[in-house]
């Protein structure tokens, strides 16, 4: 914020210990509101306690701020006052594992509800895994009743495939997802929740095949990928794949669903003038 108020730094700012006068002006110049984790309430909060400016704050004793605050707002003491507290990475490690799950509003009974529920979270999982920028070649599927009912046994399982060529198409892990779902489903339970999970994560999709393999590479599947996830960038389900339903019979748990005051009428807050 300080190397845009201030033009003669052309942008970049750093605090270094080599000119404490200046670093202390800089400070004392800079509210406390404005410092990087620093929020609104935060603040009001600071300031009654009389810290008003980042150099007040500099000065205030981290076990004090971290017995009345948190810990991020102790590290960020710590850090105005030169003591490294947050690792800098050029880039975050790469996922191990992508998990796509969902409990169901209501219990699931048949398989074409839990089809459609599976072939939807495969979907979302795909969609992250090519986020990431990884192929994978273990697909799993996991299913289970509620371990709180009444008088109804618990079930719960899980199967997996592997497959000969890391892939990040989206038809290959729905594919997979459906066999993986076909050997564990049971028929004579009311299940409440499943997921989808991948993992054995490459940066590419090559694997050496031999002359007998069958499996062969989607034709042109990176460039399908790319177009499906751009027109669903601006919005998650434009386009889908049929394994998810037309008018799915599975609804997922969205009780604590925060509300979308500015796209969906329903959640408009109604207010009673007397």
């Amino acid at each position: 914020m300080a190397s845009k108020v201030w033009p003669q730094f052309s942008g970049v700012l750093a605090l270094t210990p080599g000119n404490p006068r200046r670093t202390e002006k800089l400070l004392s110049l800079q509210p406390v509101e404005e410092i990087w984790g620093v929020g609104r309430r935060i603040s009001k909060t600071l300031n009654t306690m009389g810290i008003t400016t980042a150099l007040q704050l500099t000065r205030a004793n981290p076990t004090f701020i971290r017995k009345n605050f948190n810990v991020v707002l102790e590290r960020t003491v710590r850090e105005l006052n030169g003591e490294s507290c947050i690792s800098l990475e050029e880039a975050p490690p790469p996922k191990q594992q992508i998990v796509c799950s969902r409990s169901f509003g209501e219990r699931v009974t048949t398989y074409e509800a839990m089809r459609q529920a599976v072939c939807q979270h495969a979907e979302r999982a795909a969609e992250k895994l090519r986020g990431e920028r990884q192929f994978c070649r273990h697909i799993a599927v996991f299913v289970k009743t509620s371990p709180f009912a009444v008088n109804e046994p618990y079930y719960g399982n899980l199967a997996s495939e592997k497959l000969l060529i890391p892939t990040q198409d989206t038809r290959d892990i729905i594919a997979a997802a459906v066999r993986a779902l076909d050997r564990i489903w049971g028929d004579d339970h009311r299940y409440a929740k499943a997921g989808c999970m991948l993992n054995d994560f490459s940066p590419t999709g090559v694997s050496q095949l031999n002359l007998f393999d069958e499996v062969q590479p989607w034709e042109r599947s990176e460039q399908l990928m790319q177009v499906l996830d751009s027109i669903n960038h601006s919005g998650l389900g434009k386009v889908w794949f049929a394994g998810r339903g037309i008018s799915p019979e599975w609804q997922m748990k969205r009780e604590m669903l925060s509300p979308a005051y500015t796209t969906r009428w329903n959640d408009l807050p109604v207010a009673m003038i007397k």
